[in-house]
C-alpha cells in the first residue's frame, strides 16, 4: 500500500512516516521546509521527498493521502487530492487507526518541554528493558530516530501536541490518542492563530482528561492554575501531582543551583522513597520535565533508583540545548524556542551553569504565535539571563523588533540579514562565552555558517 504525506518534514509527519515504513507501506512525502534533522532521517529512511507542493506529486497515485495540519485550502496539491478524489486522512487519525490499537499508551502534554519529557521517558523505559514504541517532535539521541514501533507489548509514548489536526478537523492532535496515562506538564497561551484565548485551549486539555480511563493515571504539575482549571471541569482518573510542593507525592529538591544534580522525592500511601539525578541537563524545568517521566515510568514498572541512574546517560533531543560545536572555547548551543517562556526556562538554566565567559543569545521569532506579535510584551524580559542578546527580524515578520531592543536593559543589536548576524557575533565572541541560537526553524544554516566562520576567525 503506497501512502502519500502532504508536509512530511514537519516534526509529527516525518515521525509517522518511519512507523508507516516500518509497518510495511510504500512511503512518499512533500514538503517546502526540508531541513534537518527531519529530512535527513527520512532520506536515510529510503522515503523518497519531493519539494515543493504540487499535483505531479500525487503520480503515482497513492493508495492513501495523510494531510498534515501545515496545508490548508488553496495548497496545490491538497486541492488535487480533493478533485481527484483521492482517500485522505490526518495523521493523528492514521496513527490512532494503525498503531496505537491495543498499545499502553502515554501521552505527553502541554505547552512547553513534550520533546523532552517524552525523549527521558522513551529512554527510561528503554533503560528497563521494556523496548517502547514512541513518536516524539524530535530526534531525541539516544535512540537516533523519532519514531518507532518498539515491542508489541511496550508501552507507546506520543508527545501529545495541542495544535489542531488538519484543514478538516479542528480537534486538538491529542484527543486522537486514547492513553491510559497522560503527563500534563504546564499550560499556558499559546497557538494565537488557532486559539482564541487560553480558556480555548484548557477546553482542548479537557477534552485528552476525558479519553483517559478511570483505570489510567493522570501525572499533573503543581502550581500550574490553567492546569487546576482543567481538571475542574471534570476528572474520572486518579490524578497525581509532581513538582515543589510540599503536598506533591512526587517533589525533587535541588542539590546544585543549576538544577543539574538534584534529588526526586516520592511520598506513596505507605512507602517513601527518594534517589538522586546526576546529569548534564540544566534548569528547573528539565528537573520538572525529568519528575514527569519519572513518574510516568513508575506507573510502568521502572524501580526509581533505577530511573534516577539512567538519566545520568540521557543526551538531549537535537535542538533542545544541543551543543552543536565548539572553537577556540566559544560554544554553539541549538535550542528549540518557540514562546517567551521557552526562551526564559532555557537561558536561566544555561545561566546558572555558565560559571565563566558569558551568554550570548540569538533569536529569531519565527513561531506563529512570536509572528503575530500576541506574546510581544513578553520578549524582552525573556532575555533577562543573557549577557546580550542578538534579535534577527525574518521576512514576513510585520511587526518591528525595535521596541522589544529598546526594553532590553542588557546590550541589544537588531539584525535582518543572516551573514550580517554572523560577522556581528563573530565579532563579539570571545572564549568561554556559550552563543545559545534560539528558533523553531532552521534560521538559515546559521549553525553552520557560525562554526565556519569562528573556525576562520578563531580557529
Amino acid at each position: 500500500m503506497h501512502l502519500h504525506i502532504l508536509g512530511i518534514c514537519g516534526t509529527f509527519m516525518g515521525s509517522l512516516a518511519l512507523l508507516a515504513r516500518e509497518l510495511g507501506f510504500q512511503v512518499s512525502g512533500s514538503d517546502t521546509d526540508v531541513y534537518p534533522p527531519m529530512s535527513t532521517q527520512l532520506e536515510e529512511a529510503g522515503i523518497a521527498l519531493r519539494e515543493g507542493y504540487d499535483a505531479a506529486n500525487l503520480v503515482p497515485r497513492p493508495d492513501l493521502v495523510i494531510v498534515g495540519n501545515a496545508l490548508s485550502r488553496g495548497n496545490l496539491e491538497v486541492e488535487a487530492v480533493l478533485n481527484q478524489g483521492l482517500p485522505y486522512v490526518s495523521g493523528p487519525q492514521w496513527l490512532a487507526e494503525h498503531v496505537l490499537p491495543g498499545r499502553r499508551v502515554i501521552a505527553v502534554a502541554g505547552t512547553h518541554g513534550k520533546t523532552t519529557t517524552a525523549s527521558l521517558l522513551a529512554w527510561l523505559l528503554e533503560s528497563a528493558g521494556l523496548e517502547p514504541g514512541f513518536l516524539i517532535g524530535g530526534v531525541p539521541r539516544n535512540f537516533g530516530i523519532s519514531a518507532r514501533l518498539g515491542a508489541a507489548d511496550a508501552p507507546f509514548v506520543v508527545e501529545a501536541d495541542e495544535y489542531d489536526t488538519a484543514f478538516f478537523d479542528k480537534r486538538s492532535k491529542f484527543v486522537h490518542y486514547r492513553p491510559e496515562i497522560a503527563i500534563l506538564g504546564n499550560l499556558e497561551f499559546d497557538h494565537a492563530d488557532i486559539f482564541a484565548d487560553l480558556a480555548a485551549i484548557e477546553r482542548q486539555f479537557h477534552h485528552l482528561v476525558r479519553t483517559v480511563p478511570g483505570r489510567g493515571r493522570l501525572l499533573v504539575a503543581d502550581d500550574e492554575p490553567a492546569l487546576d482549571r482543567v481538571l475542574a471541569q471534570g476528572c474520572w482518573t486518579p490524578v497525581e501531582r509532581l513538582g515543589a510542593a510540599p503536598s506533591s507525592p512526587w517533589r525533587f529538591a535541588l542539590e546544585r543551583d543549576d538544577a543539574s544534580r538534584f534529588r526526586v522525592i516520592h511520598q506513596q500511601a505507605e512507602i517513601d522513597e527518594d534517589a538522586v539525578v546526576d546529569w548534564p541537563l540544566t534548569g528547573t524545568h528539565n528537573a520538572r520535565n525529568a519528575l514527569a517521566a519519572l513518574a510516568a515510568g513508575h506507573v510502568c514498572g521502572v524501580d526509581l533508583a533505577r530511573g534516577c541512574a539512567a538519566l545520568a546517560r540521557f543526551e538531549t533531543p537535537r535542538r533542545r540545548q544541543e551543543v552543536r560545536g565548539e572553537v577556540a572555547g566559544i560554544q554553539v548551543i541549538d535550542d528549540f524556542a518557540h514562546h517567551p517562556t521557552a526562551i526564559a526556562t532555557t537561558l536561566e538554566g544555561l545561566r546558572a551553569a555558565t560559571t565563566r565567559g558569558r551568554l550570548l543569545a540569538v533569536i529569531e521569532p519565527r513561531s506563529n504565535t512570536m509572528r503575530l506579535g500576541t506574546l510581544s510584551d513578553r520578549l524582552a524580559a525573556s532575555v533577562a539571563a543573557a549577557d546580550q542578546s542578538f534579535w534577527y527580524q525574518p521576512a514576513g515578520l510585520d511587526w518591528s523588533l525595535e521596541p522589544i531592543l529598546a526594553a532590553i536593559p542588557e546590550p541589544a543589536r537588531l539584525v535582518s540579514d543572516i551573514d550580517a548576524l554572523v560577522a556581528a557575533l563573530v565579532a563579539e565572541a570571545r572564549p568561554l562565552d556559550r552563543i545559545v541560537v534560539m528558533s523553531n526553524g532552521g534560521f538559515g544554516g546559521i549553525h553552520e555558517k557560525l562554526l565556519a566562520a569562528l573556525e576562520v576567525a578563531h580557529g
